[in-house]
């Protein structure tokens, strides 16, 4: 703990160091329940504001905080986090503080970022870190008339993965989006043009959960500047084509203990994973249904998560809730000792995903769960007779299926706090129903004059 004088050293210092880089305003930014980032610009004089009683925001503005509209309760603050202080190359002049949710002077329990810091901090209990790697796939589109997203109109082959003309086209964005990362500290050791038409991916070092989260978010707001700027929209929505391959969130999950030694590593079993690695899969494999309603979170969600041959001809969403050693046709792949989990999705709150995520491997630790045989071949290719047969069933294929597997898995909602998971069915349901409720032009096209 640092003592007072120590912290306004730091806090000093902190300021010292902005402006010399040319900094003269702070970003006090937190994300509401669905992860989109919002907050406020705050004059750099004023950083001290921001880490003492936060930066104030109007409650009931902010998706997901159930706050009301009077009283003491209905203000929220963002409270820094002076270690995410961070210019930004991309925005010169301005930094990012990432903040931490206060409501009446107390912690706020529905504030995301507390909610993975209270999982971190079970695993510390441990002597464990997670660390995590995201995989961002995402596309960079124009609009026509309607809003919709139109892919690069030279960008028209049928198989463009890996395709080095596609890449040339907007190599100008991808690099200031791999120049801005790295000024922020990120290591970025590929991007690629990915199985669609204007759709790409960019890889960055694995961090802890924490700050993995935190440097989502910044991906985020550095990709959206710089392709805004360049005249295009950058989008995570998971599946923008009905007839392309939609956009994962792969999550590379490895946990170390106090010394630093892989603790899901095992380089004597058969798939290189411990009993503890074993264990995790079996909580991850175990909660999937409900975990699906953090980690695709959205309607257009459940159009990426099916099987089927996509217009490439190549496919990685998972829909079957299996696992097995280097196997992209499962919702958990096993590799290299870590285990990575496929389910997720760009549209989704990072700090409840990892918050999730965290909580059904301990749950598998906690109870010795052991995960079914691995599955260590192309399920793509698997009629439904077959998965019958080996008892591996499908994740959910709606957002309303996923929401009620959230509301019915009692261990999740004990774990990360039956409030903060009873404002998120109350935000999603809604965007559920809407959705149910609504025509679309496939109807009016299919029954206007049917039958």
């Amino acid at each position: 703990m640092q003592t007072k004088t120590n912290k306004s050293a730091d806090i000093e210092a902190a300021k010292i160091a902005m402006a010399n880089a040319g900094v003269h305003t702070i970003i006090a930014q937190f994300v509401d329940i669905h992860g989109s980032a919002k907050g406020k610009y705050i004059p750099l004089s004023h950083l001290q504001d921001i880490l003492d009683a936060g930066a104030g925001f109007a409650g009931p503005s902010i998706w997901g905080t159930g706050l009301p509209r009077n009283g003491a309760n209905s203000e929220y603050y963002g409270q820094g986090d002076l270690t995410t202080l961070q210019a930004l190359p991309w925005m010169p002049g301005y930094a990012r503080i990432v903040c931490n949710g206060v409501v009446d002077g107390k912690p706020f329990d529905r504030c995301s970022r507390r909610l993975l810091a209270k999982q971190v901090a079970r695993l510390a209990e441990r002597g464990w870190t997670l660390n995590v790697g995201i995989e961002p796939e995402f596309f960079l589109v124009t609009q026509d008339a309607n809003g919709r997203p139109v892919p690069d109109a030279q960008d028209t082959l049928d198989k463009p993965s890996y395709d080095l003309k596609a890449l040339a086209r907007v190599r100008d964005v991808l690099r200031n989006i791999e120049l801005g990362l790295t000024q922020c500290g990120f290591d970025v050791f590929q991007i690629d043009h990915e199985d669609a038409s204007g759709q790409y991916e960019l890889n960055y070092h694995y961090s802890d959960a924490l700050t993995a989260a935190d440097r989502f978010i910044l991906f985020k707001m550095a990709a959206d500047y710089i392709a805004e700027e360049a005249g295009l929209t950058f989008t995570l929505m998971p599946k923008p084509f009905a007839d392309r391959p939609g956009s994962g969130l792969h999550l590379h999950l490895s946990l170390t203990d106090a010394q630093g030694k892989a603790v899901m590593a095992d380089k004597n079993d058969t798939h290189g994973i411990s009993q503890v690695g074993r264990q995790c899969i079996a909580g991850l494999l175990a909660h999937s249904p409900a975990l699906a309603a953090f980690h695709a979170p959205t309607v257009n969600s459940y159009k990426r998560l099916v099987v089927g041959r996509s217009l490439s001809g190549t496919t990685w969403a998972p829909a079957h809730i299996a696992w097995g050693y280097n196997n992209r046709t499962t919702v958990a792949r096993v590799v290299a000792g870590r285990i990575e989990f496929r389910l997720s999705d760009g549209s989704s709150n990072i700090y409840a995903v990892l918050a999730s995520t965290i909580a059904a491997m301990l749950d598998g630790v906690e109870k010795n769960l052991v995960p079914p045989t691995p599955i260590d071949e192309d399920i793509y290719e698997w009629d439904e007779a077959e998965f019958e047969k080996r008892g591996v069933k499908t994740l959910p294929q709606t957002m309303g299926e996923s929401l009620a597997a959230l509301g019915a898995d009692e261990v999740l909602t004990n774990v990360l706090g039956a409030d903060y998971v009873a404002e998120y069915l109350a935000t999603k349901q809604p965007e559920w129903i809407d959705y149910c409720r609504s025509v679309s032009d496939w109807e009016y096209k299919r029954y206007l004059t049917w039958p």
